[in-house]
């Protein structure tokens, strides 16, 4: 990953963890349910920038660099690790 998205995304994740929290204030002080579940959404939102943007990074970098250089073996292990990987958030 390189500098720029690692240093985006940790700040993203940063705000997240805030939100979390907040979500966590908000069911401490029994705060109306449909007001807690949207925040529990905007941090599910949140979440799935982050996998987004670090799959866009893994797709331009890692899988690129295997189709480009890698061999055969290193390009059906890229493939494989994705098939898992998007199989595995379906669930």
């Amino acid at each position: 990953m390189d500098e720029r998205t690692k240093k985006s995304q940790l700040a993203r994740l940063s705000r997240v963890e805030g939100q979390v929290r907040g979500v966590t204030r908000m069911i401490e002080e029994d705060r109306y349910c449909i007001d807690v579940m949207t925040q529990i959404r905007a941090v599910r939102a949140a979440l799935d920038k982050v996998e987004q943007e670090i799959l866009n990074d893994h797709l331009n970098h890692c899988v690129a660099h295997a189709f480009h250089a890698g061999s055969e073996k290193d390009r059906q292990i890229k493939i494989e690790e994705l098939i898992e990987v998007l199989d595995a958030r379906r669930r």
